[in-house]
């Protein structure tokens, strides 16, 4: 007999005792911001939610490339939604659940999409701040706060659920370079210098003494035409954060006449729009050493709101994410893992 994974009402039941365990532990919560696929986790919990507290205020959140509950949402019944290959592709479900959508959809008070990019930087984040490996379908709604969709939650205490850790080690390093590319962190330049002895060790002295990471150089002689003792050296670093990386720049900028910036964004949106920023670099404010919790720096270009999450027992390990104003509750992502696994 076949049982439908995410519209099984048996499924469906067993999904919403995650809501259960979310109003013990959280009695206070006043939002709980969840992904999103077929729509059989969100409808549970809605369900169970909803009952026991009605103005408990539930958020889905789906990726770009397939926000098939919101489009079944639109219409009011589930139809076929063109899918792409995503970070979270474990919530590109072409076509949700018919008992979801009827069970989950007259309960949700809001659903929002979020980006590739954001995506990737939700993944960076939670394994450098929380140590914590969490698949895409699993961080977006990591995602959807950081991308600033939900302001009304500012002042108010969510809980994220991390449900899912089934994530491909070679995807999860292209997560990993996204999210710093997206961030303004992995950066691509290329800067002709002189081809005698010393040129390219001089070039690598200025970036090393500014306390970049070189991660990838090549050097190149046969595309150089302006100068015949001249070479073209094509570099791929690692900085703390995009004032970092604009510093960098004006460095370059005032020690060498040719310098082209392949690969940098002032934001995740222009990551996401491919608008390379390569000419805002003439005036750039000094870099001053970031005194305090170094992680803290990774995210100092970001202006975010302020999400406190509520408390929970003491069964489960006492992590926080927090992100300059932010403290998100990561406490059920075990719970919330072992569940799903359970049930899928």
């Amino acid at each position: 007999m076949y049982i439908n994974g995410y519209d099984h009402p048996n499924i469906l039941a067993g999904q919403g005792t995650m809501g259960l365990e979310i109003l013990d532990q959280v009695p206070d919560v006043d939002a709980i911001v969840v992904p999103v696929g077929g729509g059989g986790l969100i409808a549970g919990l809605a369900l169970a939610v909803k009952t026991m507290k009605p103005d408990v205020c539930i958020i889905g959140v789906e990726p770009e490339l397939c926000p098939s509950f919101t489009t079944a949402m639109k219409y009011g019944k589930a139809v076929h939604t063109p899918t792409f290959p995503s970070l979270a592709d474990g919530l590109t479900i072409p076509t949700v659940g018919v008992n979801a959508l009827a069970t989950g959809g007259p309960l949700i008070d809001k659903m929002v999409t979020v980006s590739e990019a954001w995506i990737s930087i939700a993944i960076l984040r939670l394994i450098e701040l929380e140590k914590a490996v969490v698949e895409g379908a699993g961080a977006t709604g990591v995602a959807a706060i950081l991308a600033g969709l939900l302001p009304e939650l500012k002042g108010k205490k969510v809980v994220l659920p991390l449900c899912g850790g089934n994530i491909d080690t070679t995807l999860l390093g292209r997560c990993m370079d996204r999210g710093l590319a997206a961030d303004g962190r992995l950066i691509n330049f290329n800067v002709v210098v002189s081809d005698r002895p010393g040129g390219i060790a001089e070039l690598t002295r200025t970036i090393s003494n500014l306390g970049v990471s070189i991660k990838d150089i090549v050097h190149e002689r046969a595309w150089v035409r302006t100068n015949t003792f001249a070479v073209g050296v094509r570099i791929l670093a690692e900085t703390r954060n995009r004032t970092h990386s604009k510093e960098l720049f004006k460095l370059l900028r005032n020690s060498y006449d040719d310098v082209q910036i392949l690969g940098f964004y002032d934001s995740p949106e222009d990551y996401v729009a491919g608008n390379l920023q390569s000419s805002k670099f003439e005036s750039v404010e000094e870099e001053h050493p970031y005194e305090g919790n170094v992680n803290i720096q990774y995210n100092h270009d970001s202006n975010l709101g302020d999400i406190q999450a509520g408390e929970v027992d003491s069964e489960i390990s006492q992590e926080d994410l927090s992100i300059g104003n932010i403290q998100i509750s990561t406490k059920l992502a075990e719970k919330t893992s072992k569940v799903s696994s359970r049930l899928s």
